[in-house]
């Protein structure tokens, strides 16, 4: 583990110290290894590679090296931002915004927390709590079509896939750390209702029959309205349900 370079960059909270290592077993390990210090609130830590780096649920994730972003973002966020559902939208909607701004491609969210392409994954997001919170970001940047044919990645793809276009993924993760910081810097001045509302129309399910998974069996209905508090289903019966957003492990249309 031989860290490559730091970066030092023009932003508010976050990533004012960027850690650029050329092969890790997880970004998110030494994230979280810097917790033991508040003064590490906003570094960040990237590699070309990781050989341990795992998603949702306990899954692996995987990426060639120098084929994409990997990166995991120590924070120490006021108590209105513990939530994962919150910091899960906040990193979620920056993605989507910054590829809108790289590529021109409008992409969407799909719940919890994967962001979407014309319907196919190009990054995953993990917000894992300990001493910090750190939440780690996977983005597909410059893997071919065949790459994820060949491992059995039939839903996925890259930036590259849709574009036609390799980029330098330096200059990627960069625009990406400017929204990330934008987006956390309005959150930490009180300002939830933006991203509330952002996320909400990445998902684009308000007003859908919906089945929401949870814990302890799946419900469905109509989505009335979805807020950091609750999700409103109109039932088939009926009758309305409010579900809190961190008891639903999935949400797609019915």
């Amino acid at each position: 583990m031989t860290q490559r370079e730091v970066w030092t960059l023009d932003t508010r909270r976050l990533g004012r110290r960027v850690l650029v290592f050329d092969r890790l077993d997880s970004t998110s390990n030494v994230a979280a290894a810097l917790a033991e210090s508040a003064d590490n609130d906003g570094v960040i830590v990237l590699a070309d590679e990781q050989t341990s780096g795992r998603g949702q649920h306990g899954r692996s994730w995987t990426c060639p090296a120098g084929s994409g972003i990997l990166m995991s973002i120590l924070l120490f966020p006021p108590p209105a931002l513990r939530r994962p559902a919150v910091l899960t939208a906040w990193a979620a909607v920056s993605v989507c915004e910054a590829i809108l701004e790289l590529t021109g491609l409008e992409a969407g969210i799909k719940w919890p927390n994967d962001v979407l392409v014309r319907g196919r994954k190009v990054c995953g997001i993990l917000i894992e709590k300990g001493c910090g919170t750190v939440a780690g970001i996977g983005l597909n940047v410059n893997q071919t079509a065949e790459s994820f044919a060949a491992a059995g990645l039939t839903e996925a793809a890259s930036l590259a896939v849709f574009t036609g276009q390799r980029r330098d993924c330096a200059a990627v993760v960069r625009r990406l750390i400017h929204h990330l910081d934008g987006q956390y810097d309005a959150l930490c001045a009180g300002d939830l209702t933006t991203l509330e509302a952002r996320w909400a129309g990445r998902l684009g399910l308000l007003g859908r029959e919906v089945v929401a998974e949870c814990a302890d069996g799946p419900r469905r209905g109509r989505l009335l309205s979805l807020t950091w508090d609750a999700l409103e289903l109109a039932r088939p019966d009926g009758t309305e349900e409010r579900l809190r957003p961190e008891a639903v492990r999935h949400l797609f249309p019915a």
